[in-house]
């Protein structure tokens, strides 16, 4: 395919191909970006079928179809119940499946909901996970709760929103598990910095760092 640079100048005959049936592209290449983009251009198609909307035009981004998010929230409560009862590898299952539901969230829908969404699934992830000592994949889902939703901000009119500092406690706590004190300490440290120290959260990281210098002391 041309780069971005001559993409307006070249011209690249590419071999698609177009089920008559199903309308659904395809391409006899090797090329990553390529199939990459067919799959966004027949995920998108997908969606459109979907919709319930005159002429399947896709609605104005709010309100949001509630299925999905009726879906999602249904699976996340299952899972905290899951959880409630030591069911931990029940709860990691039904919290892949919400994530999976909320990533394919359409485009057209607002970004912040399906973040929002995630932020809180990787979260419940990353603990179910702990639970079942799988630690380096609790801090993998605790580092993608933080890459959705990182640090307390503001709403429009003002209000404060809460960070989310649960992340960091887990992430901090996974490291610490597998003996990886000093990443620990880096971690905890940049953690109290976005999110601060003066409330419950803050708490629990300042006790956690304490703890982790005190394991980087007597094995340094």
């Amino acid at each position: 395919m041309a780069s971005s640079d001559d993409a307006l100048e070249t011209y690249t005959h590419l071999p698609l191909h177009i089920d008559p049936q199903t309308k659904q592209i395809t391409a006899l290449s090797s090329d990553k970006s390529l199939q990459d983009a067919i799959t966004n251009i027949n995920n998108l198609h997908n969606a459109m079928k979907l919709l319930e909307t005159p002429n399947n035009i896709p609605p104005p981004p709010v309100p949001v179809n509630p299925k999905r998010s009726a879906n999602v929230q249904k699976l996340r409560e299952n899972a905290a119940n899951a959880s409630r009862k030591g069911l931990h590898a029940d709860s990691i299952r039904l919290l892949g499946v919400a994530i999976d539901m909320a990533t394919a969230r359409p485009g057209w829908e607002p970004m912040g909901l399906a973040r929002e969404e995630l932020a809180l699934m990787y979260l419940s992830r990353a603990a179910a996970n702990a639970g079942v000592q799988n630690f380096p994949e609790g801090l993998i889902d605790a580092e993608c709760s933080l890459e959705c939703k990182r640090g307390p901000g503001q709403g429009p009119n003002g209000e404060k929103i809460p960070g989310n500092g649960r992340s960091y406690i887990v992430g901090g706590r996974c490291l610490m598990e597998m003996g990886r004190w000093d990443d620990a300490v880096e971690w905890l440290e940049r953690a109290i910095e976005i999110e601060g120290k003066d409330n419950e959260d803050g708490r629990e990281l300042v006790r956690q760092l304490a703890d982790a210098k005190s394991h980087v002391k007597h094995t340094g």
